[in-house]
């Protein structure tokens, strides 16, 4: 049995006719119908392996990509970019209860594990991008509070799982090795060690680890690299203009001291040759086809092809369309709204063992985690969204929240502003809204605001 479940049943007493689970991700539920095997017959011999050593393909493909990140400009700005934006504005709880215990331990969790900062977050982002999986290890101070939340390197750590897929024990779920010693270093249970994974071939598969953004373009990676220094080295070597000295019955001393001396003379750029005795100068010039670089354009675009972005949003502007550009950019923040799914979920877990903790069910509330700032519609389309739901009578709660505002905080700075600038407010208009909200249909991606509201 997880803590998640155990917490449950130390704190939560549940009534006879409920049943008591835990929602800890990949905790199976002891009684089920289940049959048959959740992996690929190739994993479940790649697991009885990895009971002895780390898997070696998964470290290897996650050094690669971090040694792509130190040599290149391109990857970094690629995995800097996504992390930014993936947390940029910062995480907020969702309680539509309203509890306000539960919003006050929100807040607790959030400074005490610095969840509150830019850095930790894009930290964080930027392991699960370049991982392609982020493992949070909680840790839990005596007084029974989750203090931290440390990011562990995943490619040194194990799932314990069976041939089936699932992990054998709670209490020792994880395991990472000292690769120095090759032995096992420390063992984690299922609630200290929540994992996040991008794109796992199989989700119900708790041996099946995520991928990396980049990880298949890693072989492009290396042909463009190759390439680009081949053409470096062909400038230098082909692009110079060269003279071929042609000295007929010159004696082998005159034509080394002939040499020497025009070796002399070209360190101090001189262009004047004299030739004492029959002889010519004749110029060859430099490589006239540099310009041609089509097969390292090919490559850079093979190259961003399997990345999250066009390259145009990474400074490759070239001929391309605007418009099209701006199709490609809502399809990278796509991508970014996945990423805060992943992390929101991972941070929740840790949330809601802090919540178990302290003796509160967190599923007998209905509470979620997500980042205040989605990519996918601008503010002017959340903006014009919220305002349609208002006129069609939605709740104060769901307009504000679809406009990227939270209703709690907002509902105490309304009070405070009232108080603040009407201590004698007529109690026969208080909370009105005289507001005629007008549709009209053009909500075009990079327009103004199609929707239109007036006083009246």
């Amino acid at each position: 049995m997880g803590l998640a479940a155990w917490l449950k049943n130390r704190f939560i007493k549940p009534s006879n006719s409920q049943t008591v689970e835990s929602t800890l991700p990949g905790e199976v539920v002891a009684t089920s119908s289940e049959k048959g095997a959740r992996p690929t017959p190739e994993n479940q011999i790649k697991y009885l392996y990895q009971r002895m050593w780390v898997d070696s393909d998964r470290r290897n493909t996650v050094l690669d990509i971090r040694e792509m990140d130190r040599k290149d400009g391109r990857v970094k700005k690629v995995h800097t970019r996504m992390a930014r934006t993936a947390v940029k504005g910062g995480l907020e709880l969702e309680n539509t209860d309203k509890n306000k215990n539960i919003t006050q331990q929100w807040k607790d969790f959030e400074k005490r594990l610095h969840l509150n900062r830019q850095e930790k977050l894009e930290s964080d982002a930027r392991g699960l991008v370049m991982e392609g999986n982020l493992a949070l290890q909680w840790a839990l101070n005596p007084l029974g509070q989750v203090c931290a939340c440390i990011r562990m390197p995943t490619e040194t750590l194990n799932a314990r799982v069976s041939k089936n897929g699932v992990f054998e024990d709670n209490a020792t779920a994880y395991e990472q090795y000292d690769l120095s010693t090759g032995l096992v270093e420390t063992r984690f249970a299922l609630w200290q060690l929540s994992v996040g994974r991008i794109n796992p071939d199989n989700y119900d598969d708790w041996g099946s680890w995520g991928r990396p953004y980049l990880d298949a373009t890693r072989t492009v990676w290396k042909q463009l690299m190759m390439t680009e220094e081949d053409l470096v080295i062909r400038r230098k070597t082909r692009a110079p203009q060269k003279n071929v000295h042609i000295l007929e019955t010159a004696s082998q001393d005159f034509v080394d001291a002939y040499k020497e001396k025009i070796e002399a003379d070209l360190s101090d750029m001189q262009t004047d040759f004299v030739i004492s005795g029959k002889g010519d100068v004749k110029a060859l010039r430099g490589d006239a086809n540099l310009d041609q670089i089509a097969d390292v354009a090919y490559l850079l675009d093979t190259f961003f092809a399997g990345g999250p972005a066009p390259k145009g949003l990474f400074g490759y502007v070239g001929d391309l369309n605007r418009d099209i550009l701006e199709d490609l950019k809502r399809d990278y923040f796509d991508e970014i709204d996945g990423i805060q799914d992943i992390l929101a979920n991972v941070y929740e877990q840790g949330f809601r063992l802090q919540l178990l903790v302290n003796g509160i069910d967190p599923d007998q509330h209905n509470i979620w985690l997500k980042f205040k700032e989605r990519k996918t519609d601008t503010a002017n389309q959340r903006a014009d969204y919220a305002l349609k739901l208002r006129a069609l009578g939605a709740s104060d709660d769901t307009v504000l929240r679809a406009a990227g505002i939270n209703p709690e905080v907002e509902e105490k700075l309304i009070k405070k502003q009232k108080n603040q600038f009407n201590p004698y407010p007529d109690p026969n208009n208080i909370g009105q809204r005289n507001q005629n909200v007008k549709i009209t249909p053009n909500n075009a991606p990079k327009g103004e605001s199609a929707t239109s509201v007036s006083n009246g």
